[in-house]
């Protein structure tokens, strides 16, 4: 793994009048070149802790550091360029093609006119060929599936030339055959060009199976963190699901699998 990009310390954060935190004492490091999967069931405080990351909300306590540089000490502009986020859900407001849509990753480094320069386009021809979306620059982004349309919003935040790639459930309402692309690129972006990428994600075995490490959230706290081998297993998941499980493997990794109510008695 490479530096270090992304550190946050003890974060806690409380929801205006909640009897007890969102996130409670967070620790994370995310270095370059790595792929981590922060993972949990709904409520576990995945969203807060994403936006915590990001800078959307301010800790209660705690810290969150980019590139050995606190947070709040990045504006609004500099966290553009040096994070690429792509969104559980987006809907496209007007008519737009791909290439139009990979160019307003660049909106951060254009000058006032926002006029793209020969650099802006580089960019973009990179970033749609790092996602094999390249042969649909010139399509309406309306008529995308729903794969192609996640890949070219990974393009456009790759245009961006982000230290870190952050995808906030990229598999949601996808296919098989398209969440393992997602995750395959996923892994690629990550592991071929050494960018930093968080994947926040329900789905533990595809998490298991692609990332490198995996933070499983509980309550707002760190149930479990690190390799696949030492974060699926039946103690850990069990208490965080509220469901009896029953831990496999495929080719060396573990997976799990919800058992019924009859074949737990069993």
């Amino acid at each position: 793994m490479g530096p270090v990009i992304l550190q946050a310390r003890g974060l806690v954060f409380r929801h205006a009048g909640a009897a007890s935190p969102a996130v409670d004492g967070v620790d994370l490091t995310l270095a370059a070149g790595e792929l981590l999967a922060v993972v949990g069931p709904n409520g576990s405080g995945k969203t807060t802790l994403l936006r915590l990351l990001l800078g959307v909300l301010e800790p209660e306590r705690g810290e969150v550091s980019l590139l050995e540089r606190p947070l709040r000490a990045w504006d609004r502009r500099q966290l553009a360029r040096a994070v690429g986020v792509v969104v559980q859900r987006e809907e496209t407001a007007f008519p737009v093609r791909v290439r139009e849509a990979a160019m307003m990753g660049r909106y951060a480094h254009m000058g006032p006119l926002g006029a793209p320069s020969a650099q802006d386009v580089d960019a973009v021809d990179r970033a749609l060929g790092r996602c094999d979306v390249a042969a649909l620059a010139h399509r309406w982004v309306a008529t995308l599936s729903g794969g192609e349309w996640q890949r070219v919003r990974i393009a456009r935040a790759l245009a961006q030339e982000p230290k870190i790639l952050v995808l906030d459930e990229p598999t949601a309402n996808l296919d098989v055959a398209h969440e393992m692309e997602l995750f395959e690129l996923a892994a690629r972006l990550a592991r071929a060009d050494g960018l930093a990428a968080l994947v926040v994600t329900h789905h533990v075995n595809l998490a298991a199976r692609y990332a490198d490490r995996l933070v499983v959230l509980h309550r707002g706290c760190v149930a479990a963190e690190g390799s696949a081998a030492s974060v699926i297993r039946r103690e850990v998941l069990e208490p965080v699901f509220g469901w009896p499980v029953e831990i496999t493997g495929w080719h060396g990794t573990p997976q799990f699998f919800p058992l019924t109510r009859g074949e737990a008695a069993l």
